[in-house]
């Protein structure tokens, strides 16, 4: 039996085909639009996981429910400090920030 080919393409080929290479604009948009979305992801899980309501959370943070909901669902960009309140004094955990070369 012959085997199947397939035009499956990894992660990388995919966004170098479709939205050109690292660098490029379209890309560096992609890429920036990614971290927001990966940021409100990992708030949400960490409320979840915690057993947080957007409203307790952002009570212990300092904030407002709305806020919290609007960087969940990546609608609004989060200033370091105010990450800091909510993964510290909300969520009971620790920002750790790193720059890769």
């Amino acid at each position: 039996m012959k085997a199947k080919t397939t035009n499956l393409k990894t992660l990388a080929e995919f966004k170098d085909e479709f939205y050109g290479k690292t660098g490029t604009e379209k890309r560096d948009k992609l890429e920036k639009g990614y971290e927001q979305f990966k940021l409100g992801a990992l708030i949400h899980e960490a409320r979840i996981e915690k057993g947080l309501t957007q409203e307790e959370l952002a009570h212990k943070s300092g904030t407002t429910k709305s806020y919290i909901s609007r960087i969940e669902n990546n609608v609004k960009e989060v200033r370091f400090s105010t990450l800091q309140k909510i993964v510290e004094l909300g969520l009971g955990g620790k920002l750790e920030l790193a720059i890769k070369l």
